[in-house]
């Protein structure tokens, strides 16, 4: 299975094989739900809360006698039953974080990234190089490769000039090949990935491969 490899111009320059045991095949819808519901899980904040009939200002003498009134008894006018009484199982601040192991988030992102190889939005670029950090020699990667906002650069080992270059770069948001996962991938519009992250990447895609079997 072979990828185009283009310069910063849009040019092809040459071409990388991938693995086709590894990145053919249908894609595992299943496990990329699951992935997404735990990375979205993870980034709530769980700060809800509402206050029970102890945490209501108020309330602390009897509304009436207990009998011989002919009303229902009652103990506080902060019964959840009365108007600006407590809330019943109401929700309080909680952590909704969870981990699937790390096989699956690992397949998890093999299966993204096949989704983006099948539906043509991975471009692997030759490299990616600054001595200085200066935006305008990677001005014009957007309109180049047709990217929109949400794009996303995926780098292997970026020097300090580079992310410098990159960070303005209102298109694109910039990750590296090891932190890279499959919500990311799945947000992203199109993502441009340098020979050298992309390497990087199938071999974290291949120890997954291998441990999972």
């Amino acid at each position: 299975m072979d990828l185009k490899v283009f310069n910063l111009e849009g040019q092809p320059v040459g071409s990388v094989t991938l693995d086709a045991a590894l990145w053919e095949g249908r894609i595992n819808t299943r496990l990329l739900s699951q992935a997404v519901a735990m990375y979205r899980a993870n980034g709530r904040a769980g700060t809800a809360s509402t206050k029970t009939r102890g945490d209501v200002s108020g309330g602390g003498k009897k509304p009436w006698k207990q009998k011989h009134t002919g009303r229902a008894r009652a103990g506080s006018t902060r019964s959840p039953l009365w108007r600006h009484g407590g809330s019943v199982f109401g929700p309080h601040p909680r952590s909704f974080y969870y981990r699937l192991p790390q096989t699956m988030r690992r397949k998890a992102l093999l299966e993204s990234l096949k989704g983006k190889v099948q539906g043509e939005a991975l471009v692997v670029l030759d490299q990616l190089a600054a001595e200085a950090p200066k935006t305008k020699p990677f001005a014009g990667l957007a309109k180049t490769f047709q990217a929109v906002r949400r794009s996303l650069i995926v780098l292997s080992e970026p020097t300090d000039a580079l992310l410098k270059s990159l960070r303005n770069l209102g298109e694109f948001q910039l990750c590296g090949a090891a932190n890279l996962n499959a919500f990311d991938v799945l947000n992203a519009k199109k993502i441009l990935v340098t020979k050298d992250a992309l390497a990087r990447l199938e071999k974290r895609l291949k120890d997954a491969d291998a441990s999972g079997d």
